[in-house]
């Protein structure tokens, strides 16, 4: 097999003229910073997790099959550079922009955080290595994206498996209060269909035990780390780091907070996959 390249968390080769491997590691990035320290484990439980959302959403995928507990055999696509966001809820930066009425949808007034949104909120991004900007949905036509039907079916497409997902979640007795899609082009036919992966990395999740408007939510998902890591100032080094076009060196993550994100995302899974 020929190495492709290397993504945040995922290493990615050729296995032929028509598909790839998608080999999730144990690695683990925050801000768009690569972490130094490992989560062992966690490259199989996002394997795993991908596996059984592509199998159970109704959608078109790229999944060919698994070729290992952390490996995953995928079409090659030509992949639109979008991050197709749906918002359940008012949180994360989401919040932030609602806040600063900063490139911000009309909400309503007066909400307060966690707040659950009138209808799904489809929030896309540009996709980058480096840091993802959120877009709307005439620039993504004017930049010549996507075709008005195209960016008509995607935004449809997401916001129903959004759904989907959060239906089976709420059986299983978490709130999904957003998660990240990713779609690519079939190379022979052309269609849109669904790519990447799915899973804790991907979306946020918390436990109806435990939610509660107006509050920083318990997540069962990276949201921990983020977490984490602006308790202890990091997410400061990271904005000022970005102002000064320098990269912020990040901590070693301690033997607890390791742990605890793994059982974490094992808890999400195993929960949800009994359903």
């Amino acid at each position: 097999m020929k190495f492709i390249h290397s993504g945040k968390v995922k290493d990615v080769y050729e296995v032929d003229e028509k598909n790839l491997l998608f080999h999730f590691t144990d690695r683990v990035s925050a801000y768009d910073v690569p972490m130094i320290t490992d989560i062992k484990g966690k490259g199989e439980i996002l394997c795993k997790f991908a596996e059984f959302w592509f199998n159970y959403l109704s959608t078109r995928n790229h999944m060919v099959r698994l070729d290992a507990k952390d490996k995953m055999v995928v079409k090659k696509l030509d992949m639109i550079p979008l991050e197709c966001v749906v918002r359940g809820y008012l949180y994360g930066s989401l919040y932030e922009r609602y806040c600063s009425s900063t490139d911000i949808p009309d909400l309503g007034t007066n909400l307060k955080i966690a707040s659950k949104l009138n209808q799904p909120l489809f929030d896309p991004t540009t996709k980058s290595k480096i840091h993802d900007l959120t877009i709307n949905e005439e620039q993504i036509r004017a930049q010549g994206i996507l075709t008005k039907d195209e960016l008509r079916y995607l935004k449809d497409t997401s916001i129903r498996l959004y759904k989907q997902m959060s239906e089976l979640s709420n059986k299983a007795g978490f709130i999904m209060a957003d998660v990240k899609f990713e779609f690519g082009k079939d190379l022979e036919s052309g269609d849109i269909i669904l790519a990447d992966s799915l899973g804790p990395d991907e979306f946020r999740m918390w436990t109806e035990e435990t939610y509660k408007e107006g509050q920083e939510q318990v997540s069962y998902d990276k949201q921990y780390l983020r977490d984490w890591l602006t308790k202890i100032g990091f997410r400061d080094k990271v904005k000022q780091a970005s102002e000064n076009g320098t990269n912020p060196i990040p901590p070693e993550l301690p033997t607890n907070v390791v742990s605890e994100l793994l059982k974490r995302y094992k808890y999400v899974y195993e929960k949800i996959s009994k359903i």
